[in-house]
Parts: C-alpha cells; sequence; structure tokens
C-alpha cells in the first residue's frame, strides 16, 4: 500500500508509513466540520496503535471545539449504541477491520448511531481535499470525558430482546475466539450472562492477533478442532472489531460467514414476518430462506451503510452482508456479532437442536470469489459486452440482468457478480451454484467472457 485508502466510509492505512497522526487529526476535523453542534465517541479496536490514534483524534476534535466522549476498546457495534446513549452528534471507530495488525483505519457514525451514509461521506470527504475546517480559539475548546462502562447499553439491549430463560436452560458451552481483538470486551459479559459455560481463546485485547484476522476457514484452520476438544456445542469467531462473525459447528466444522445471517434469517423470520434485506454480493440463501418464509426480500448495493439505507426504507426485520455481518434494527443498523450469537443461541435452544443439523437445511449451495485486473478506461465497455452476450439468449433461458452495483446476472439455479473495485483496476468475480462444479464452470465461463472483452475491446 503505496497510499492510505480514503473514501466516503472512512480511511485505512499502515501505521508509519500511509496513516499517521497528521493524517489522523485531519481526517477527524475534517468530519467534525460536518457536524451538527455536539460531543463525539471515539472508540478503538485493541490495535496497539489504537491509544496513539486515539490521542490524535481526541485532540483533533477537541480542538475543533467539540467534547469527547472516549470509550476506550470497544467493538464497532457498540460504537453506534454509544453514539446514541451519549445522545452524541456523531462517532469515530478506530480499527482496520480484518487488516493484519499494522493497519489502522478511521470509521465514522452519523448522530444515529450507524455508519456515515454514501451522501454524508462524501461531503466529509470533500471537507477533508480541501481542508476547509477552521481550529477554535482557546476559549472554545472542548473537554473529554472517559465512559466507565462503554459496554453496558449494547449488553442490555441484547438482553431486552432474547429469550434469556431458553438459552440459560440449555447450558450451552461455548468457544469464543476474540483473537486479541475487541470482542471479548462484550462478548464475555454477553455469553456469561447467557449461561454459557465459556472457552475463550485471544481473550487479551492487545491487537496481537493469533492468527490472521480475517475469519475464514484458513485463518482458523487451529481453531477449528477446539471446538470438538472442548465439546462444544458452538465456536464463534468475531475478526478485530467484532462486528463480523463466523461459525464452527459442535463437530468442528466451518460453518463461514455467509452462513452466519442466512441462520440468523431463518430465525428471525420463524419469529416475526417482515422484509429482509441484503447486499447483491450476499449468498442467495437468505433471500430463498425469504422466499420460502412469505416474506420480501431486497438487495442493495455492497456497503454496511447501503444496506441499512434499505433496511430503514423497507422497515426490515433482519439485514445484513455475507461476511458474517448481522445487522438487527432491534439493536442498531450496525453489523453486530454479538447480535449474531445470541440468535444462533436462541435458535439452537428454541429448537433443541445441534447447530450442524440446523445448518444442514439451509440452501445447498457453493460460492466462488476472485479478481480480474481491468483497466479502468476498458470496464465500462467490457460489461456492456458482457450483458450484450447474454441478452439475446431465449426467453426461457434469458438472466436477469442487475446493474444495482457493477454487472450481476441470475439464473433458477445459480448467479455472478462482478463489481468493480473502488481503490485497485480490479474487479472482484463472484459466483453462486448448487455445487462446486458447477460454479467453477459458471465462474470459468464469465472470466473468459471477460478477458475476451478486455482483449478485444470495441
Amino acid at each position: 500500500m503505496e497510499r492510505p485508502i480514503i473514501s466516503v466510509s472512512g480511511l485505512r492505512g499502515i501505521v508509519g508509513r500511509t496513516l499517521d497522526p497528521v493524517l489522523a487529526v485531519e481526517y477527524a476535523a475534517a468530519f467534525a466540520s460536518q457536524l451538527e453542534p455536539g460531543p463525539v465517541v471515539i472508540t478503538h479496536d485493541g490495535r496497539p496503535s489504537g491509544d496513539l490514534l486515539t490521542q490524535a483524534i481526541a485532540s483533533s476534535l477537541l480542538a475543533m471545539g467539540r467534547d469527547v466522549f472516549q470509550g476506550g476498546i470497544a467493538a464497532t457495534p457498540t460504537t453506534g449504541i454509544l453514539v446514541r446513549e451519549q445522545q452524541a452528534t456523531g462517532g469515530i471507530q478506530i480499527s482496520a477491520s480484518h487488516n493484519p495488525p499494522e493497519y489502522n483505519g478511521i470509521k465514522c457514525f452519523g448522530p444515529e448511531g450507524r455508519v456515515l451514509t454514501a451522501a454524508a461521506g462524501e461531503q466529509v470527504l470533500a471537507a477533508f481535499e480541501a481542508k476547509s475546517w477552521q481550529w477554535k480559539p482557546f476559549d472554545q475548546l472542548g473537554k473529554c470525558e472517559r465512559l466507565e462502562h462503554p459496554h453496558q447499553a449494547h449488553l442490555e439491549k441484547i438482553l431486552h430482546v432474547i429469550d434469556l430463560e431458553a438459552i440459560r436452560a440449555a447450558g450451552f458451552k461455548v468457544v469464543l475466539d476474540a483473537n486479541h481483538g475487541s470482542g471479548s470486551q462484550l462478548g464475555i459479559p454477553l455469553l456469561e450472562a447467557l449461561g454459557c459455560e465459556l472457552f475463550v481463546l485471544g481473550k487479551e485485547p492487545h491487537g496481537s492477533f493469533a492468527h490472521r484476522p480475517e475469519p475464514t476457514a484458513t485463518n482458523l484452520a487451529g481453531i477449528l478442532p477446539l471446538v470438538a476438544k472442548y465439546q462444544a456445542d458452538v465456536g464463534f469467531c468475531q475478526d478485530p472489531d467484532a462486528d463480523r462473525l463466523a461459525l464452527i459447528d459442535e463437530t468442528g466444522h466451518y460453518l463461514g460467514e455467509e452462513c452466519t445471517l442466512a441462520l440468523a434469517v431463518l430465525h428471525r423470520l420463524s419469529q416475526q414476518q417482515g422484509p429482509i434485506v441484503t447486499n447483491c454480493s450476499t449468498s442467495r440463501m437468505s433471500a430463498l430462506l425469504a422466499k420460502d418464509a412469505g416474506a420480501p426480500y431486497f438487495a442493495s448495493k455492497v456497503g454496511e451503510a447501503n444496506v441499512s439505507d434499505v433496511m430503514i426504507a423497507e422497515e426490515a426485520v433482519l439485514g445484513g452482508e455475507g461476511n458474517g455481518g448481522v445487522i438487527d434494527p432491534r439493536i442498531g443498523f450496525v453489523r453486530d456479532s454479538f447480535i449474531g450469537m445470541a440468535l444462533i443461541l436462541e435458535m439452537m435452544a428454541k429448537r433443541n437442536e445441534k447447530l450442524s443439523v440446523i445448518a444442514q437445511t439451509l440452501p445447498s449451495l457453493t460460492m466462488q470469489k476472485g479478481t480480474v485486473p481491468v483497466p479502468r478506461e476498458q470496464l465500462a465497455s467490457a460489461l456492456q459486452s458482457i450483458q450484450a452476450s447474454f441478452e439475446n439468449d431465449p426467453a426461457d433461458e434469458r438472466p436477469l440482468i442487475s446493474l444495482l452495483d457493477g454487472l450481476r446476472l441470475d439464473w433458477p439455479t445459480d448467479w455472478f457478480l462482478i463489481r468493480p473495485s473502488n481503490t485497485e483496476p480490479i474487479v472482484r468475480l463472484m459466483v453462486e451454484a448448487p455445487s462446486a462444479e458447477e460454479a467453477e464452470q459458471r465462474y470459468q465461463m464469465i472470466e473468459n467472457l471477460l478477458l475476451q472483452a478486455i482483449a478485444s475491446p470495441s
């Protein structure tokens, strides 16, 4: 990474190379310049650079005349709760999500306690680029306050919406892999309140991760056998800022992140009818479950803020992204691993079934993902060429075409998405089909069409 990634959703970089205190100060000032009057909440995910960036950002906000509430080490969804709880005008979570420990970043929240919308993010980005903020004089500086119990409100919200007694009566054994991120700070008291016998891995939130932080099957290879070893009912694996959740069943089988949202959808629709929202790169499992339940389904552009926008507009009962990000509007419009854990345990308790058995009821689908380098100047014509190649198919074979976010084509049994990266000259390819063989065949077909379109631009 030769330069920081700066977008409408915040920024991310390598500390000491592409992200330094000066950049953090300036971005925080630009953010504060776009807020209504009021205090700002700051939290961080436990990375070694979190304290440094907290002090820099707090100084910037104080110099902008903002009072600051410091929540210390906390998960991203907790930040959203704190913004609302403290009646703040905004919030900043210092985190680089699933990136390695040398990275860090800034994610901004609006007064509703959710990640900034694209429109609000554009305003912050424009202010940052124009350096249009004004520092306050000595007698208008803000004050800083440390929050004593930053996780309590989030814990109480979750306990209020789930069947606490049913989960406690089940007496679950749980492996929690917080991987030395922020997840243990609320994960431990939540699971203890739910009456679980806990085996905690990576408890201390110091950010020196025990394994690569993205909770994929490869990165969790050392965790999988521990679930069976401890005779646990489930393994919960979080990313460093704990907005994503991957699942391991009682046999030590990796169910993954896509299944997290699908299982949460399955459970919520058994409790309450209503719309379901996922982004357009998420597994079709949730859409199929909604259809089976007679519930409306809506797709959004990729991005947490986009999912939340559609959820609010459609009054959804649940939404999220296939990266393990469950968004439950009863808690907030932020991806939240903690409500994800509570919903999974509640479902297991209510059904009195093993997680592996429940997972077998999900639609059987296989995803395949990859990237292809595409020069930006050739991207539009390449996508048009691929779209045109399917438009003349016989009516009964013609796919549904969506240009919501890139190019997505849907058939009855499978689909693919070609979506350009916002930060690199590449496109992301994603295919889902009933089997690995069918997914591979479809993927190869789409990749070949894309490569041909690049080689023979119109």
